[in-house]
């Protein structure tokens, strides 16, 4: 709705570390003590360890060699994430999952996380209206709710102080929480003095974590919009953008329409976009269902030099550093998911800003959706992803910047079945059906319950009133029947009388 691009500003993204940190650690005792255990609130105990829902333990990084795009070492807070900060954080047993392992894994609820639940992200354009008003509604919510659980740094770890003595958090909104991430995890490394920096580094794109990094971005955006409304079912939507010739969403009442007062922004607020007033030189169309069954059709997920570089990797192509006819990495031309980021011609086109646009989230979650169907189709086995020499950040073993809690890159290398969420254009033609027909159907009906409820009681409620009358009836009449009879008998009166009235037809035997 309007209201939400009224609400959404272009973040300056300005040459400060900036990342998430669980607000109970985000002090000079956690940056002196580099210890992130926070007490779980349902016992009273660091990472629920009294109820057996986790431990405080030292973090184990993984040493394999990364490639030499990166040739640095020691000047970055994300190296060996997330050791410049804290080398104890909770660890969680079994299902339960979260900072303080206060939550479940991803894919389990209850009390207990014993209960496994599968959740369907749609298609929004065959979303009810009302569906898509309450996404659109929870992105605003996001936007004016102070995140709960997570703060931002807003200085590096070495101008905090040796030993915390100058910590620098601040607080910030859930939706520009998720900007901020993106931005820090693709961010240059600041190698020190105004503007040196170092630019081919990217944790979580150009190379292999690009797809499981972005798979656990959209489980935690998830997560946070459903613990801030109460709603459970909440999933994130997605485009399926496949052979469109426009911007189908970027109308006011999806994602926003243009400005009349300036095409490149939206029609009430300042974000930039302006959809297919791109260079055609190098996005000559939007991604067509050939591109993308082609792509699927490549059997290695990574291939060398495991960067944009590589020839016939389906994470480069989805990644859209090839052509997606060939499977050659191409330059001059951006592809696959790098087309929709280019062709959308604003604040989409900025790899450290493109979360502020809204659409990133419907994107992102219809790539997650090709990713889903490579895996199906080729069961990769989990020797499969990088185990090193990928670009820094990269390989299996690495934990995701700048996540906490910690996820490792090659735990997310498997189908999404195990992590509790299905697409609906990846079911079955019956669920199928159910999901994109039924189910808008049968979601208005829930939300005016209470009104075919209260139409459903006054109905039976006249029906058996009804009811009651005919039987009292019916009954009343075979009394006056067995009256009759019994008159009759004890008369010994034959029932044919000779009245002409009663006609000639009937005789009695008695």
């Amino acid at each position: 709705m309007r209201s939400l691009y009224v609400s959404v500003v272009l973040l300056h993204l300005i040459g400060a570390c900036l990342c998430q940190f669980p607000r109970p650690c985000a002090n000079s005792e956690g940056l002196r003590t580099k210890e992130c255990c926070p007490v779980w609130d349902g016992d009273g105990s660091p990472c629920g360890a009294l109820s057996g829902r986790g431990f405080c333990t030292e973090v184990e990084v993984s040493d394999e060699p990364h490639g030499p795009q990166y040739p640095h070492s020691g000047i970055d807070d994300r190296e060996r994430w997330p050791l410049a900060f804290f080398n104890r954080t909770c660890r969680c047993a079994g299902n339960y999952g979260g900072f303080n392992c206060g939550e479940c894994k991803f894919g389990y609820w209850g009390s207990n996380c014993a209960e496994y639940r599968e959740s369907v992200r749609r298609n929004i354009l065959t979303m009810s209206v009302a569906d898509q008003h309450k996404f659109i509604s929870y992105l605003n919510l996001a936007k004016n709710t102070i995140s709960r659980d997570y703060v931002i740094s807003t200085a590096t770890r070495p101008e905090m102080g040796e030993n915390g003595e100058n910590p620098r958090f601040s607080d910030i909104n859930t939706y520009d929480l998720f900007v901020w991430m993106h931005y820090y995890v693709s961010r240059d490394a600041f190698l020190g003095g105004p503007g040196n920096v170092w630019r081919d580094i990217d944790f979580a794109h150009e190379s292999a974590a690009f797809l499981p990094w972005h798979r656990v971005y959209l489980l935690h955006w998830e997560n946070e919009i459903r613990k801030m409304t109460g709603d459970f079912n909440f999933t994130i939507p997605y485009w399926d953008w496949r052979d469109a010739q426009s911007c189908e969403v970027c109308t006011d009442a999806l994602m926003g329409g243009r400005s009349s007062l300036n095409p490149n922004l939206l029609s009430p607020g300042p974000l930039l976009r302006n959809p297919g007033n791109h260079d055609p030189n190098r996005v000559p169309r939007i991604p067509t269902t050939a591109d993308v069954e082609f792509i699927l059709s490549l059997p290695d997920y990574e291939t060398e030099p495991m960067d944009r570089f590589a020839n016939r990797s389906f994470r480069n192509a989805i990644e859209g550093f090839t052509s997606p006819e060939t499977g050659m990495a191409v330059q001059g031309q951006s592809t696959m998911h790098n087309a929709l980021h280019v062709f959308m011609n604003g604040s989409m086109s900025s790899v450290q800003g493109s979360a502020n646009d809204p659409i990133f989230l419907l994107h992102h979650a219809f790539i997650d959706s090709i990713y889903e169907r490579w895996l199906r189709t080729h069961q990769p086995l989990r020797s499969s992803y990088p185990r090193a020499n990928a670009p820094i950040g990269h390989n299996d073993g690495y934990y995701m910047v700048p996540f906490l809690p910690l996820h490792r890159n090659g735990d997310y290398f498997l189908s999404n079945k195990a992590l509790g969420f299905e697409y609906a254009y990846l079911l079955d033609p019956g669920q199928r059906f159910v999901q994109e027909f039924l189910t808008p159907y049968l979601q208005q009906a829930e939300e005016i319950w209470q009104w075919l409820l209260g139409a459903g009681i006054l109905g039976a409620l006249i029906a058996t009133i009804i009811a009651a009358l005919v039987v009292t009836a019916r009954r009343k009449w075979k009394r006056n029947q067995r009256r009759k009879r019994v008159s009759s008998y004890g008369e010994r009166q034959p029932l044919l009388q000779s009245s002409s009235e009663e006609g000639s037809s009937y005789q009695t035997t008695l």
